[in-house]
């Protein structure tokens, strides 16, 4: 039997991972750890088994979990203390991973702070987004990235400065939808910056006019992620090919593996209907990948985090 380090927080066994993901599918945890605070994050991994396998979910809102569930112990950073958003200096703020993107948007907005409202479109943690370098309405989170500091998978403390921050810090290097982090870092605190100031209620307007327009493009209401695909250019490309029109032009919307189907509201999302397995997204997925470079030659690359492990059929 596996012996795992004390913790103040929750540490329970074969965790069912469906209910902490936006697809609603997956399967159990080995374990599920939810620490209560950095402190305690940072003994549970010094004290680890190096042996032991360790996956980070934050809101679960860009990620498939297989059938199969995963092995080791999963880190999941929700809850009070890693939500928390608070105002730093000027047009600065510090947010724990756990916030919600919308939610550190707002919080700017309280404050007078401008320059983070397109926060406010990308579903899901500021943890994710920072794996992804996350970002809409034409800015990425490396565009307001002060610094970000967290832990190695040994338990050693680190941090990283923002992409042409100045500062001692090592700068950490991103790209469209993509990170160089370490694969093991655990971000645990990050300093945005805003552009400006400006009064909170016109902010906020701001902000509520962005997810009005969400609402009307995305399928916000169904069981979905974020966009399952990576645009095939990065912004600002001449001609810039979108995701969403390659998969329409494959004739993919509307298109279903069993429980799972693609939004025909917007393609470059994929549905669970209700009783779709994560292998049944998998497989969808990959058939619009398919389709998509059969007919147009271009390779989608998945911007939907798909981890654990494949789920073996019965004999």
């Amino acid at each position: 039997m596996t012996t795992l380090p004390p913790v103040r927080g929750k540490l329970l066994k074969d965790a069912s991972l469906a209910p902490y993901t936006w697809f609603r599918v997956g399967g159990p945890a080995d374990w599920l750890f939810l620490p209560e605070d950095e402190a305690d994050l940072a003994g549970f991994l010094k004290t680890l088994d190096p042996a032991i396998p360790v996956t980070v979910l934050g809101v679960g809102s860009n990620v498939i979990v297989r059938d199969g569930g995963i092995e080791g112990v999963v880190i999941r950073l929700m809850g009070k203390y890693w939500g928390a958003v608070e105002a730093e200096d000027g047009i600065t703020l510090s947010a724990r991973p756990g916030a919600l993107d919308v939610a550190v948007a707002k919080a700017a907005a309280r404050n007078g702070i401008t320059g983070l409202e397109f926060l406010s479109g990308i579903p899901g943690s500021l943890g994710g987004a920072t794996r992804t370098n996350a970002g809409c309405y034409g800015r990425e989170l490396r565009d307001v990235l002060v610094s970000l500091h967290g832990y190695r998978r040994d338990g050693t403390k680190v941090a990283y400065r923002g992409p042409a921050r100045p500062g001692a810090l090592p700068e950490a290097h991103f790209s469209y939808r993509h990170t160089d982090l370490p694969d093991d870092l655990i971000v645990t605190r990050l300093l945005l910056e805003g552009t400006g100031t400006g009064a909170p209620e016109t902010i906020l307007a701001e902000i509520e006019a962005l997810q009005a327009r969400r609402a009307e493009t995305q399928p916000i209401k169904d069981k979905t992620s974020g966009s399952t695909f990576a645009n095939p250019d990065p912004p600002g490309t001449p001609d810039q090919r979108s995701a969403w029109k390659l998969i329409d032009a494959a004739g993919c919307r509307g298109l279903k593996v069993g429980g799972a189907q693609v939004s025909p509201k917007h393609c470059n999302f994929l549905i669970n209907t209700g009783d779709a397995t994560a292998a049944d997204l998998e497989a969808l997925g990959e058939l619009v990948r398919a389709q998509v470079r059969e007919s147009q030659g271009v390779e989608l690359r998945w911007e939907v985090r798909r981890i654990g492990r494949i789920q073996q059929p019965l004999p």
